[in-house]
């Protein structure tokens, strides 16, 4: 078994590209004609990002929106970067809402956290050990 890719479910697929994208620097690897569904071309997992409508089809039991919650929902996504403080400032420029500043770890790690318009909680870290 391997990880092969992570979707998030948002309320617009296209916003969702353009903001990671523009916050990120990942680019679009895939868009179904649709528009219900896009990917970024991050390495060998994916990040995907599927309309709601999908999820309402998968999930009869319903799921929770998470540009909707007024807290983040109790999960990340963590992208690895050389300079935090400024892939930070990248993200709030271009819309992410600040959740933590970058700061050092204990374990030498520096890390932040933003909220991107979609909801999506984001981590930026320096790698483990570097």
């Amino acid at each position: 078994m391997r990880f092969a890719y992570t979707i998030i479910y948002v309320p617009d697929v296209s916003a969702s590209l353009a903001f990671f994208q523009s916050a990120f620097g990942f680019q679009p690897r895939f868009v179904h004609e649709s528009g219900t569904y896009g990917e970024l071309e991050t390495g060998a997992t994916a990040l995907a990002f599927a309309a709601h409508a999908l999820a309402e089809s998968n999930f009869s039991c319903g799921h929770v929106e998470a540009h909707r919650s007024p807290q983040p929902l109790g999960m990340e996504v963590g992208f690895v970067t050389e300079d935090v403080p400024a892939a930070h400032a990248r993200a709030v420029a271009a819309g992410a809402e600040k959740i933590a500043p970058p700061v050092s770890k204990p374990w030498g790690q520096m890390v932040s956290y933003v909220r991107c318009p979609d909801g999506t909680l984001v981590e930026l870290c320096s790698a483990v050990g570097a």
